[in-house]
């Protein structure tokens, strides 16, 4: 796995790169990918950097882990390839977005749209193992993304964060909420988008918050 990852993140992530963490993370990703099958492509594990450069970011839509089924994964969170079957956690926030806004519901899974706007679909781990959820967990990958909140925290202002579900919720502790605009509810899975993320309202709050202090909106 070699590490190419857009430039701008690259710069502000070069001393996660050198850390004996990381190293380890590393070896064992290679492993992974070298004896199962594992998502998503290794030429798609940074792409949530490649499609949202630092200075471009506007929101940020942390998922768990990628999606563990052929086909699905692509390297940005909730995403799936044009042409691939919504999974269903897609297909509540679609259904959220359509409350909010009266819109028909995409034809296209492929996220891409949003993260060449300032979307950063990032996921807290970023492979997994076929058919195995959660396998990439505890092994590094969480250390780094909490580094990616933490940079953005730091060198950014007037930030979304989009908290869906526990484990997003985690990163609220690496986010200075006087600085930047937190949005936690539940998660969009079938298994709890009723108490709580269908009403949540985050794709029009996250656009009111972003056109109060002078940035374009997000085409959802």
């Amino acid at each position: 796995m070699n590490v190419r990852i857009e430039p701008s993140w690259q710069q502000r992530l070069a001393g996660e790169f050198d850390k004996p963490y990381f190293a380890e993370l590393v070896q064992f990703v290679r492993q992974e990918y070298a004896t199962a099958v594992c998502y998503p492509p290794g030429r798609l594990i940074f792409n949530a950097f490649q499609q949202t450069p630092f200075e471009q970011v506007k929101v940020i839509i942390l998922g768990q882990d990628p999606y563990h089924e052929p086909g699905q994964a692509m390297g940005l969170s909730f995403s799936v390839p044009d042409g691939v079957m919504f999974p269903p956690s897609l297909r509540n926030i679609f259904a959220e977005i359509q409350q909010e806004y009266g819109t028909q519901t995409p034809t296209s899974g492929d996220l891409t749209r949003w993260a060449q706007q300032g979307v950063m679909l990032l996921n807290a781990t970023l492979t997994v193992r076929q058919g195995l959820a959660g396998s990439h967990q505890r092994r590094g990958w969480e250390q780094f993304t909490d580094a990616v909140i933490n940079c953005l925290n730091a060198e950014r202002n007037n930030l979304v964060f989009l908290l869906w579900g526990s484990c997003a919720g985690q990163k609220a502790q690496f986010i200075d909420s006087q600085r930047h605009c937190v949005l936690r509810s539940a998660h969009p899975s079938p298994l709890s988008a009723y108490r709580g993320f269908f009403g949540n309202h985050h794709f029009q709050l996250c656009n009111d918050y972003l056109q109060r202090n002078g940035i374009e909106p997000i085409q959802w």
